[in-house]
C-alpha cells in the first residue's frame, strides 16, 4: 500500500513539473539579442575653488601636504576641482541586425555618451536616433552588422496569467533571467496616461528597464518599464510597454525622429458611485468631462463640460483611463466617433481628432485635484472679482467655510468656486441655496468645481435626516 501511494506522489510531482514552463530554452533562444546599456552625462565645466589671484598663506605652502594645497590653491587662483560624470544602468534589446535597438527613454535621457555591451561582452558607442518620453520608448543604433535579434510579438493577444520571462541587467548583473505570469493588462498608471501597460508579477529592479518582456512563444511582448515600490527595490509589481506600442513609436522615430499623437482636448475625471447617481446612471462608467480647451477637436466637434464619454470609435470606455491611449493612437486628422451622456440622452458626435501639443495640459483632473469618496455643510459667498479673474470664470459661488459634514467628507476645500450643481450653472448664492433646496434628501449632488489647479466635479451624497 505504502509503495502505491509512494508512486502516485511521484508520478503527480512528475506531471506537475512538466506542466511547469521549460524557461532555459527561451533565455538561450534570447540572450544573444538582450544588451546592457550604461551612460555618461558630463558636467559642462569644472568648478573653480577659489577666485583669481586668491594667496595661499604661508603656513599652507610648508610641510608634506604643501604641494596638494599649492595644486588646488595656487596663487593665481587657477586650481579647479574636476567635477564627475554620472552614469546610469539599464537594458535594450537588438530589433534588427543591422544594430536598431530599444530601450527606455529614462535609461537614457540627457546623455552625453551611450555604451552598448553586446553579449560577447564587446562594447560599441550607440547613437540616438530618438526618444519618446511619453511612452517612455528610445531607439539606438550601433554601427554594427550580423548581430542576434529578437522575434516580436503580438501583445494584444495577451492574457491575465500567462507566463512570462524577463531578461535585463539588474544592478549590473547581466543577461538576469526572472519569470512570472501577467498580472493585468490595459493599466493604468497616475504618471502615463497614453500607455495601457502589462503589469505582471516578474521581480523588475534598476537596470532591468528597457530590456524585454517575452511570452512562452519566445516572442517580446514587452518593453521593462517600472515598479511600484516603497522601498525603491521589487515587491511584486513590475509594469511593461505593451510591444504593439513601443514598436509604433521605434516606427516613428526611425521615419521622422519625432512621435505624433491624438488629440481631444478635454480634461477627464473618474465616474464614481456617488457622480453616477447624481447624473443618474445605472452604474459607475466612461470619463467624464470636467472642462473642454477652448478652440481643441472636442470644443470644434460640441463635447460640453459635463458630458460622460461613454464610447469612442465603438470601443467602450469602461474606466476613463480607458480614453487617452485610444485617442493617442488615432490618426490624427482623422474623424471619430464620440459617444457621450448629456443630461440623461445618449449622443454620437463626429470628432476630427488634432495632433498632441508638446506642451499637453494635463488631460485628466484626477491628477490635477484627487478628492476623497463620500457622503452639506459649507457656508458659501458671491464670486470675488478677484477669483473669477485669477480662475477665468464668470460666475459660481466661493466656499468660505467648511463644516464637519458631506462637503467636507467628499473632499470639498476651503476657496474652491461652485460653478455649477447637477450640470446647472449657478449665477449666485441665491440661485446655489434654491438648488440645494430642490434636492432630496440621501441623494447625490455633482458639484462641478473651478480651483486654481484646473475644475473638478465632486459628487457629495446629502444626509437622509436634512429637511
Amino acid at each position: 500500500m505504502r509503495l502505491i501511494v509512494a508512486t502516485f506522489l511521484l508520478v503527480f510531482q512528475v506531471a506537475q513539473a512538466q506542466q511547469l514552463p521549460n524557461f532555459s530554452v527561451l533565455a538561450e533562444k534570447n540572450e544573444p539579442a538582450v544588451v546592457n546599456i550604461s551612460t555618461t552625462r558630463k558636467y559642462a565645466e569644472t568648478r573653480r575653488l577659489v577666485p583669481r589671484n586668491f594667496g595661499l598663506p604661508d603656513e599652507f605652502d610648508k610641510g608634506p601636504m604643501g604641494e596638494l594645497f599649492r595644486h588646488f590653491f595656487d596663487e593665481q587662483g587657477s586650481g579647479t576641482w574636476p567635477t564627475p560624470e554620472s552614469h546610469s544602468l539599464g537594458s535594450g534589446f537588438i530589433i534588427s541586425s543591422d544594430g536598431y535597438i530599444v530601450t527606455n527613454h529614462h535609461v537614457i535621457t540627457e546623455a552625453d555618451e551611450i555604451i552598448v555591451r553586446l553579449n560577447d561582452r564587446s562594447e560599441l558607442e550607440a547613437k540616438l536616433i530618438g526618444s519618446d518620453p511619453r511612452s517612455d520608448i528610445a531607439l539606438l543604433k550601433i554601427d554594427s552588422t550580423g548581430l542576434p535579434v529578437v522575434t516580436l510579438g503580438d501583445s494584444s493577444r495577451l492574457k491575465v496569467g500567462e507566463w512570462v520571462l524577463a531578461i535585463g541587467s539588474p544592478f549590473g548583473f547581466d543577461h538576469t533571467v526572472t519569470a512570472g505570469i501577467v498580472s493585468a493588462i490595459q493599466r493604468s498608471l497616475p504618471s502615463d496616461s497614453y500607455v495601457p501597460f502589462i503589469q505582471t508579477d516578474v521581480a523588475i529592479n534598476p537596470g532591468n528597464s528597457g530590456g524585454p518582456l517575452i511570452n512562452l512563444d519566445g516572442e517580446v511582448v514587452g518593453v521593462n518599464s517600472q515598479i511600484v515600490s516603497g522601498s525603491g527595490g521589487y515587491m511584486g509589481l513590475s509594469f511593461a510597454i505593451p510591444i504593439d506600442l513601443a514598436m509604433d513609436v521605434v516606427n516613428q522615430l526611425k521615419s521622422s525622429g519625432r512621435v505624433t499623437r491624438g488629440w481631444l482636448g478635454v480634461l477627464i475625471q473618474e465616474v464614481t458611485r456617488e457622480l453616477a447617481e447624481s447624473f443618474k446612471m445605472d452604474k459607475p462608467k466612461g470619463a467624464l468631462v470636467s472642462k473642454v480647451l477652448p478652440g481643441s477637436p472636442a470644443d470644434k466637434g460640441g463635447i460640453e463640460t459635463g458630458d460622460i464619454i461613454l464610447e469612442f470609435e465603438s470601443h467602450a470606455i469602461e474606466w476613463h483611463n480607458d480614453l487617452p491611449p485610444l485617442v493617442g493612437k488615432f490618426g490624427v486628422g482623422k474623424s471619430a466617433q464620440v459617444k457621450v451622456l448629456r443630461n440623461g440622452r445618449l449622443k454620437t458626435l463626429k470628432i476630427k481628432i488634432g495632433e498632441l501639443p508638446a506642451d499637453e495640459i494635463v488631460a485628466d483632473a484626477d491628477k490635477v485635484a484627487p478628492t476623497d469618496k463620500s457622503r452639506m455643510g459649507l457656508v458659501v459667498g458671491e464670486l470675488s472679482p478677484q477669483s473669477a479673474e485669477r480662475l477665468g470664470i464668470k460666475e459660481g459661488v466661493e466656499v468660505e467655510q467648511i463644516k464637519s459634514g458631506p462637503a467636507a467628507a467628499a473632499g470639498m476645500r476651503r476657496g474652491d468656486v461652485i460653478t455649477s450643481v447637477n450640470q446647472q450653472p449657478v449665477s449666485s448664492v441665491d440661485d446655489f441655496i434654491k438648488k440645494i433646496d430642490a434636492m432630496l434628501p440621501g441623494g447625490s449632488v455633482a458639484f462641478l468645481v473651478q480651483r486654481a489647479s484646473g475644475p473638478i466635479y465632486i459628487a457629495v451624497r446629502l444626509s437622509k435626516n436634512e429637511p
